[in-house]
């Protein structure tokens, strides 16, 4: 018997949580939530729900929405896109100023999923989170969002409700019909929603439970859009809450579906790889689902037990392969390439790839990795439990205060960073540990000394070239400096991974690595030139 080919979960590694899918043609596109991180709303194209290569950003632009000053597991959540006669459209939630208070939802649109897309039409009146769009077949168009009930029985009681819009001005029309209830099945968290159609048939799918270890998919159906629906007897279709949290994979939830050319159904949401203690350091990640109707016209999971599973089979499309995501960036081209991102979008810019061709410039701001605000950092995702990352590092300091580095970023409450500064007047290498909020040093180095480089021949040089290094061993992490390539001089030793997780800070994100450059509120026109930063993902 022939064995029948597979993929490996999560199609989407790293943190990349919420995704939301729409086919056109042969072709599919998914966006992801990316919360304070600049661009924002990651778009992907594939031709084989397997192979995913990014083609752009909803929000690429700094004065598209203003979020420079947002915690960072606010900013930009749970989008959704959808495709109608020629037309993109990404609907959002911006959420500031704390995650129980300001919430707006907006829509952007494009003719290119690929960009530009368009300044945000935000909606009147649109309360709550996770918005969805649907389009019916009588042209109207409906949005549909979660509630917080105003009966309020119990913590997380929440809703979704459903509002007609105009077409052109995306505003509502008439009243809200508010079509489920939470309290149907005391579920929590109620959001996430999504209309389809199918057979005569609206089908209602939502994530209930909170994007946490009770996490879920559930379904709902209604003969009129704005009737009452009832809710599928098998709810959650897909959950792993009864499993053991060290599951492969776990709190599995947030799903958006869609139906191939060939007629077959496949599921998209997030979902987590844990370690021991229950971390997870890579955030929430996009794993892909068989899904197939049943006679009694309710969706099932369609995988061998029922599980979301690291393996899985193939869909019945042509497999398409794109180029492979860069392993690192050597900064030879006039753009920062797609893997980058900064921490809020730099309405002042703080880096350049022309000033010195090749290389990256970072300027070094007063704004600190530990406190709200935009950092010179720019980073890329965690993407293997298990990984190294090494950066080449030209930099002088001018005064003691001045740094650049690498950082291994949760927050700024949560995270490492691997410095060189001046300590008495002479260059030190430091790492810091930063946990809630508080930056204690970990372990100093001294350059020069080390190096066999006296104080006099390196003050002769603008910059010194530094190798700083990060490597990831599922539930630590290990930092190292060298000043040829391949060396590596251990500093901290082995500092743990927790610190760096989800669950420890509480957030909807992951793990960023990248480098960093802060004069510690000092005005400065010193820089920091990165020649090459390298990732690789390693076996565990």
């Amino acid at each position: 018997m022939k064995k029948e080919k597979t993929f490996h979960n999560p199609i989407l590694s790293g943190f990349y949580p919420d995704p939301s899918i729409c086919r056109v043609a042969e072709d599919y596109y998914m966006v992801t939530s990316s919360f304070v991180y600049y661009p924002g709303l990651p778009v992907f194209h594939s031709k084989d729900l397997v192979h995913w290569e990014q083609i752009g950003h909803c929000i690429h632009r700094t004065d598209q929405l203003d979020y420079k000053n947002c915690e960072t597991s606010l900013g930009l959540w749970a989008p959704t896109i959808r495709y109608h006669e020629g037309i993109f459209y990404v609907i959002n939630t911006f959420v500031s100023e704390g995650r129980e208070a300001k919430r707006e939802n907006y829509i952007v649109t494009a003719q290119n999923p690929a960009g530009p897309w368009s300044n945000p039409i935000f909606i009147e009146g649109a309360d709550g989170i996770d918005p969805s769009l649907f389009f019916d077949d009588d042209g109207k168009v409906w949005y549909t969002g979660n509630f917080i009930s105003r009966e309020c029985l119990y913590e997380g009681h929440h809703g979704i409700y459903l509002c007609e819009l105009d077409s052109e001005g995306f505003q509502i029309i008439g009243e809200k019909h508010f079509i489920w209830d939470g309290k149907i099945s005391r579920g929590k968290w109620l959001e996430a929603p999504h209309i389809y159609k199918k057979d005569g048939w609206y089908y209602l799918m939502a994530a209930e439970g909170g994007t946490f270890t009770n996490h879920s998919v559930m379904m709902a159906r209604s003969r009129r859009i704005d009737g009452e629906y009832e809710v599928c007897p098998r709810n959650p279709i897909v959950t792993h809450r009864h499993l053991s949290l060290m599951h492969e994979i776990a709190v599995v939830g947030h799903g958006d579906i869609v139906e191939t050319q060939e007629g077959e159904w496949w599921m998209v949401l997030l979902g987590v790889r844990p370690y021991e203690g229950f971390h997870f350091n890579l955030g929430r990640e996009t794993f892909l689902v068989p899904i197939e109707w049943q006679e009694d016209g309710w969706p099932l999971l369609k995988t061998e037990n029922g599980l979301v599973n690291e393996r899985e089979r193939l869909p019945k499309l042509p497999r398409t392969v794109f180029p492979p995501q860069p392993l690192g960036d050597n900064f030879e081209e006039s753009e920062l390439g797609m893997i980058w991102n900064t921490v809020h979008p730099p309405v002042v810019p703080f880096y350049s790839l022309t000033e010195k061709r090749g290389y990256l410039r970072l300027y070094l701001k007063k704004e600190v990795l530990h406190e709200i605000g935009t950092p010179a950092y720019i980073g890329r995702r965690q993407q293997h439990k298990a990984f190294l990352a090494v950066a080449a590092m030209d930099f002088q300091p001018g005064r003691e205060g001045e740094e650049a580095g690498i950082a291994a970023l949760q927050d700024d409450r949560f995270h490492y960073s691997l410095v060189k500064t001046l300590n008495g007047g002479r260059a030190v290498v430091r790492l810091y540990q930063t946990e809630g909020a508080v930056r204690k040093l970990v372990e100093e180095a001294e350059i020069e000394a080390e190096a066999g480089i006296g104080a006099d021949a390196a003050s002769d040089r603008r910059a010194d070239r530094l190798y700083l290094a990060v490597q990831g061993e599922r539930d630590f992490y290990r930092f190292y400096y060298g000043f040829q390539e391949r060396e590596r001089r251990p500093i901290g030793g082995q500092m743990p991974g927790a610190l760096l997780s989800s669950n420890t800070n509480e957030g909807f994100t992951g793990t960023y690595l990248g480098m960093y450059a802060s004069s510690n509120g000092m005005e400065t026109e010193n820089y920091a030139d990165f020649d090459w930063f390298q990732y690789w993902g390693m076996e565990e």
